[in-house]
């Protein structure tokens, strides 16, 4: 049985993990010609817990303009890329809950793309991996991008 992938939703979060995710996710549409929804999540719920808990409206602006940077800076590359069937989305809130259940019910999502997590060990151990929420709730088939060989060296 072939799996036909039409609704594609990938994680941003300017690394290289989440780049290599969304270039394969644009080949995955290619092939199925669906549409690539890329996603950056803003979760201001996590200076409270780090104790800024009056978050100044300035840094949330900035966040705002440098999230849509970098969805615009993905849309280009898809369209450099000869792909253009791409849709950008900003979000707020938990991650988890936005890549698991928000958008892949809001988007009808069918294939969930993520890049392996960047975290350390001890940052997974304090936050817990977004991909291993994903991977555990998501309503759809999930797919782990791990780094390129040339990558991984480095």
């Amino acid at each position: 049985m072939t799996q036909n992938y039409q609704r594609i939703l990938v994680g941003t979060d300017g690394s290289e993990q989440a780049m290599e995710a969304f270039k394969k996710a644009l080949a995955v549409a290619e092939r199925n010609g669906g549409i690539v929804y890329i996603a950056h999540v803003l979760d201001h719920q996590a200076y409270n817990i780090m104790g800024y808990s009056s978050l100044n409206e300035n840094i949330i602006d900035q966040q705002t303009a440098d999230a849509k940077q970098l969805i615009t800076e993905y849309r280009k590359l898809a369209k450099e890329l000869g792909y253009e069937d791409v849709e950008g989305i900003l979000a707020y809130g938990s991650a988890k809950e936005a890549m698991a259940h928000k958008l892949p019910e809001k988007y009808s999502i069918d294939l969930i793309m993520v890049g392996q997590s960047g975290l350390n060990a001890v940052e997974r151990f304090m936050t817990g991996s977004v991909a291993s929420h994903v991977i555990k709730e998501a309503p759809c088939d999930v797919l782990i991008v791990h780094p390129s060989k040339e990558d991984a060296g480095k």
